[in-house]
């Protein structure tokens, strides 16, 4: 639920441009709002969630993303938006970390393949985001964001009621993960998030700007955008799950390298095909980038193996944030020079993933 809204965010965006009237600098500024909140602060809810776990943060966290965006087709305003959106990642933000820290603290020793299923559910979310609020916002108008709020709010008295159960097994878990100061590998932990930074770049460069390409450029039907990023996204959850097993047989660090060099084949394949094969390529783009979602978390909590909560922080958070700065880059581009240029640069950022990767060191101790 949570990556649900976080997802809709990027499909939202069309509807927001034409009914305030924005440039393409101020709807990227609304996504580097939305980065900057859900990502950037995640490692300082990830150092809280090593230091003591707090796990009712999980139900408030959800609720105050259902909060944000549901209330965001009610802003009178622009400020009033990027303030809604700040409320929505603040959400986003907190709930990650603890979620990730626990997940790991269960998946034994095939930590890619429990996390890849872990990540299964917020990508599937990421990927439900843009249908789910097109279909709200075409039907009963800008307002009818009002109806992720219901979800939320039930999903967060879920979390609430199953509060006893997700604490109980915390401290018995935690115990066996403590004993390893000798394997954290901070100048290795820099390099990933720097690959990652590459990696969410290019992911969000394709989800802001792609709906924008094919209604504002091509003359599409807004309606076209839900599907566009439902492929792109939902393929992305299939890689996920694909990936997991594949990273634990052969290592996360071999993995990450090759994934993003095969992206920019794929990704340049999108921007020259048309009709339905540039569907089919969208969905291979999103297949291998997003596939080294969980692969990266797992080999940032290799390399930081007594801070688990913080290293999920600095890559599901940090990294993607810090990618996420580019986007308002990448929106000046698209006012200068059009939004075929920004697609053909989104498309070749992997090239400098894969570059990054090469020198990657394997985590000690395997």
């Amino acid at each position: 639920m949570v990556d649900t809204i976080q997802g809709s965010l990027p499909a939202f965006l069309p509807f927001l441009k034409t009914a305030f009237n924005l440039s393409y600098t101020a709807a990227g500024t609304i996504m580097l709002m939305a980065t900057v909140t859900s990502s950037l602060i995640q490692p300082l809810f990830g150092y809280f969630s090593d230091q003591l776990a707090r796990r009712w943060i999980l139900p408030v966290s959800v609720l105050l993303a259902g909060l944000g965006l549901a209330l965001t087709g009610l802003a009178p305003s622009y400020p009033v938006i990027l303030a809604l959106v700040l409320l929505t990642g603040l959400g986003v933000a907190a709930y990650h970390p603890e979620g990730y820290r626990t997940a790991s603290s269960v998946a034994g020793d095939r930590k890619a393949t429990g996390l890849s299923w872990f990540s299964l559910g917020g990508n599937i979310g990421i990927a439900l985001g843009p249908p789910v609020i097109t279909l709200l916002v075409t039907g009963f108008g800008i307002r009818g964001s009002l109806g992720m709020l219901g979800p939320a709010l039930l999903v967060s008295l879920l979390l609430a009621g199953a509060l006893p159960v997700l604490s109980a097994p915390a401290p018995a878990r935690a115990a066996p993960t403590a004993p390893e100061p000798s394997r954290e590998m901070p100048a290795a932990m820099a390099l990933l998030i720097l690959v990652v930074t590459f990696r969410s770049w290019t992911q969000l460069g394709f989800t802001t700007f792609v709906p924008f390409y094919y209604v504002d450029h091509l003359g599409a039907d807004p309606r076209i955008v839900g599907p566009l990023l439902f492929v792109f996204l939902g393929a992305g959850a299939l890689g996920t799950i694909i990936a997991g097993p594949l990273a634990d047989r052969f290592g996360a660090r071999p993995f990450m390298v090759w994934a993003c060099l095969l992206a920019v084949p794929l990704a340049i394949g999108f921007v020259l095909a048309h009709g339905a094969l540039a569907f089919v390529m969208l969905g291979a783009v999103g297949f291998t980038l997003i596939s080294t979602f969980s692969v990266s978390v797992v080999l940032g909590q290799a390399y930081m193996p007594r801070n688990l909560g913080m290293a999920s922080g600095m890559i599901v958070g940090f990294a993607i944030g810090a990618g996420g700065l580019g986007v308002t880059l990448l929106g000046w581009v698209a006012d200068h020079w059009g939004l075929p240029i920004t697609l053909w640069i989104t498309a070749v950022l992997p090239l400098l993933g894969f570059v990054a990767a090469l020198f990657l060191p394997e985590p000690r101790g395997r």
